[in-house]
């Protein structure tokens, strides 16, 4: 589905389910709660959406997200629970749009669920997707992807990141930057030191496009902040300043592994942050 906000044009893909273990996406909340919320297979683990956003703004294409792509191992397809080989290309093609025409790649971070399908196996090689695009991630996270630790290294492989480096494609930038007019990154680390979400103004209503910062609705409470998450109070500390903005200027939340897409914040009786209608983009 596809929404329009001012001149922007939103178009949601699936870049692949996949699952994850159920005590791990909800941190410290019991499995007593979440569960009420969100169903699990008999290896705990519950099955997400690899969102993607495709925005036509202004004359430039940009992608947000790439997913997993289709480059997993056998074993790791069943421990990811990925029964399919789906990329960002497939939902891309179906709309009719190819890799060439992509201006800009932004990733939120450089784990494999969000930059897997920026490169695809070519033979023994292993290349860009997107050849002609900029594909921007903030430097912290560069850094922190370029020298993992044993806590974050299964989830930066090198297969997605070296060839966008070898091509010249992959750049960096700090802080909050305006990449074309109308699309502007914003840092909200904490699930990792330089993750980012993605604000688009057509000159309409904004969307957020919130990554892991808050990956489903069921996240948007402030103390459901994931146990993949390095630094907890950082995620906390994102999320407070995100709320406070959206609810100021009534931003349209965009998730990153949510089946229901988007939903506008709104608070419950007793002040506290809660999602509003869930719908699709």
């Amino acid at each position: 589905m596809t929404r329009t906000l001012g001149d922007a044009t939103l178009t949601m893909l699936n870049g692949g389910d996949f699952r994850l273990d159920g005590g791990a996406m909800h941190g410290v909340v019991p499995k007593t709660l979440w569960s009420r919320l969100t169903s699990c297979d008999e290896h705990n683990r519950c099955t997400y959406a690899t969102n993607c956003l495709l925005v036509d703004i202004g004359g430039k294409r940009v992608l947000v997200e790439t997913g997993n792509g289709d480059k997993f191992p056998a074993r790791d397809k069943e421990v990811y629970g990925i029964d399919h080989d789906r990329s960002i290309v497939d939902a891309l093609r179906e709309l009719g749009v190819e890799p060439a025409s992509i201006d800009v790649v932004v990733m939120t971070h450089l784990h494999f669920d969000h930059s897997g399908g920026a490169t695809r196996r070519d033979g023994d090689a292993v290349v860009p997707v997107f050849p002609r695009a900029r594909h921007v991630v903030q430097a912290r996270e560069l850094d922190a992807a370029l020298h993992p630790h044993e806590r974050n290294r299964a989830s930066y492989l090198a297969e997605n990141i070296e060839p966008l480096r070898a091509a010249g494609l992959l750049e960096t930038v700090d802080g909050e930057v305006e990449l074309v007019p109308g699309v502007r990154v914003m840092p909200t680390p904490g699930h990792t030191p330089g993750h980012q979400s993605v604000l688009i103004d057509g000159g309409g209503d904004k969307a957020l496009f919130l990554g892991d910062v808050v990956p489903t609705s069921v996240h948007i409470p402030l103390p459901w902040v994931m146990g993949y998450d390095l630094d907890v109070e950082a995620t906390l500390a994102s999320k407070r300043r995100i709320y406070e903005r959206a609810q100021a200027e009534r931003w349209l939340l965009l998730f990153g592994h949510d089946r229901h897409h988007a939903t506008y914040l709104t608070v419950d009786d007793r002040g506290r942050p809660k999602p509003g209608e869930l719908f699709e983009v």
